[in-house]
């Protein structure tokens, strides 16, 4: 039986049907205008082609709520275009799609475990921790003494993704990095 929601209980990251389509909520806003009546403001992410598109509610307005099955997984190995993933309970192994995975690219090193949310047994979408330990792959010397002004230094993981940090990081480190923005947090 399908979830019947209220605009009042969105979230980002929540996963709707409006269409037959499944979208999961980017960002939202309640906006109450000072003449008319008051409505959400939301940005959409359609879970299977990756389109945004923007679209309004009205305030207390119904939804379907997507219902997804959460299962935990371990990245093997690319496969050409898909990405080989190991379900922790049946080791049952799956092939996710790059619109299955998305930006979450750039922070999948192997045998890393996240969460997998699938549909009618088909991988959806997944969500990553919120921070991954990832190695120096490059990164330019930095010499003692060396204060032409920047602070921070721009240095490549192992997984191809860049990265500032700050100059004392070295090729070979291991660094956790925050999988909401991109940033170094710290050495690991």
């Amino acid at each position: 039986m399908p979830t019947i929601i209220s605009t009042s209980d969105f979230r980002n990251g929540l996963t709707i049907e409006l269409g037959g389509q499944m979208f999961r909520i980017v960002e939202f806003q309640h906006v109450k205008p000072g003449k008319g009546a008051a409505f959400v403001r939301t940005r959409l992410k359609n879970v299977e082609t990756g389109a945004v598109v923007d679209k309004n509610f009205r305030a207390g307005e119904k939804v379907e709520e997507a219902v997804l099955v959460h299962r935990r997984m371990q990245y093997l190995y690319r496969d050409d275009e898909n990405y080989v993933l190991m379900d922790l309970e049946s080791y049952e192994q799956i092939d996710a799609g790059p619109g299955v995975i998305g930006e979450a690219s750039s922070y999948l090193v192997e045998n890393q475990e996240f969460s997998v949310f699938m549909r009618k047994g088909r991988p959806v979408t997944i969500e990553l921790p919120a921070a991954v330990k990832l190695e120096v792959a490059e990164a330019e010397p930095w010499l003692k003494g060396d204060t032409t002004g920047a602070s921070t230094k721009p240095v490549t993981l192992v997984t191809g993704l860049v990265v500032q940090v700050p100059l004392f990081i070295e090729e070979g480190d291991t660094l956790k990095v925050d999988t909401r923005s991109g940033s170094y947090i710290e050495r690991a």
